[in-house]
């Protein structure tokens, strides 16, 4: 069982859908989970439905939002890195991987996740991926952490393989809706949020799994 987990994300809202079931689950199972995330998300275009956002109340909105998601997911410590959206593939790297390398130090975790660099989709993830890849390939091998990846661009399968994680998350799925919602910024299409439109098993067939890729570093 994993008793600390590190997980590195540059948004918020990037928790929510991937990985928020799994989260939930190692942490009923006792694991102290650690979310550094990256930025604030102040460049997303998404305000809300109707708006409710503006580009200068943005961040602290996406600051309340991810501070509620990790409340429903039980994310014991989370982390605001102060990065900008956006800029995360043109940041000094010496400088992000320095600040992944000082919690890998202080928080010595047996599991880090994060994205799978150049098969997650926005720049900001394959940059992220790519920073904690490249500062765990600094550590001695035998000190090195697990690390498992998301991966969701087209056709990314046939270059990477298949998961070789997959984790059932039906009984966490109250957690992960509710870390969804948190994120009303930015997702309100009623039917990812389970208003009824969707029954238990729908939502449990588009919800209750969620995939990894094993980083071999």
């Amino acid at each position: 069982m994993e008793q600390r987990i590190l997980v590195v994300l540059p948004h918020p809202d990037d928790e929510a859908f991937g990985l928020s079931g799994t989260l939930a689950k190692y942490i009923s199972q006792g694991a102290q989970v650690t979310y550094a995330c990256l930025t604030l998300g102040e460049m997303g275009r998404n305000m809300g439905i109707p708006p409710f956002a503006t580009r200068v109340t943005l961040p602290e909105i996406r600051k309340k939002e991810l501070e509620q998601s990790c409340r429903a997911i039980g994310i014991q410590d989370l982390r605001m890195l102060g990065f900008h959206d956006k800029t995360i593939e043109f940041e000094d790297q010496e400088q992000l991987d320095g600040r992944i390398s000082a919690l890998l130090t202080e928080l010595n975790p047996s599991l880090v996740i994060t994205f799978y660099p150049g098969f997650s989709v926005h720049p900001d993830h394959d940059a992220c991926g790519a920073a904690v890849i490249r500062t765990i390939g600094t550590m001695p091998e035998e000190h090195r952490p697990l690390v498992h990846c998301l991966a969701f661009s087209n056709n990314h399968e046939q270059s990477i393989g298949k998961p070789d994680v997959i984790i059932d998350v039906k009984d966490f799925l109250n957690a992960k809706m509710e870390s969804i919602k948190a994120h009303r910024s930015q997702f309100q299409a009623a039917e990812l949020l389970g208003n009824g439109k969707l029954s238990d098993k729908e939502i449990q067939d588009r919800f209750g799994t969620e995939r990894f890729w094993t980083y071999a570093i």
